[in-house]
């Protein structure tokens, strides 16, 4: 399977890409000539990171049948970038943030085993930058 993405300069810095029919625009901040119409490039691959992990991560709680009791989730991913160009990310936390329904407990065993799941088995993203840098996550649950 091949996938495919189109990217078309639009001025200045902004930049539409097409990712299978949806479009988007990167730019650069103003200080670089951009206009700040759209993310960075870089700060897309951590967002290419949370995405994938956490489809993968609902995906198996559904399968355990704990996403019902889940009110809210979110991936939270921070990256440090190194101070020399080329800039690139040597290390990426991913933070997994859960609430609870009210009057649920959420089981850590099997949301730690759908973490360590998706990072180690399912997420292709996860596994390509663990190859480049050092990975890390954190588990925070909310009060219900």
């Amino acid at each position: 399977m091949t996938e495919k993405s189109v990217t078309t300069w639009k001025e200045n810095m902004a930049f539409e890409t097409d990712v299978t029919g949806h479009k988007f625009i990167v730019d650069a901040l103003p200080e670089v000539g951009g206009q700040d119409l759209g993310p960075r490039p870089k700060a897309l691959m951590l967002s290419a990171l949370g995405g994938c992990t956490a489809m993968d991560v609902i995906s198996i709680l559904r399968k355990m049948r704990v996403d019902e009791d889940i009110a809210d989730f979110k991936v939270h991913v921070e990256g440090d970038l190194t101070e020399e160009h080329p800039k690139y990310f040597f290390r990426v936390r991913v933070i997994y943030e859960f609430t609870p329904k009210t009057g649920k407990t959420l089981p850590l065993d099997k949301i730690e085993k759908a973490i360590n799941l998706s990072e180690e088995r399912y997420c292709g993203v996860a596994a390509v930058y663990k190859q480049t840098m050092e990975m890390s996550h954190q588990i925070k649950i909310n009060e219900a």
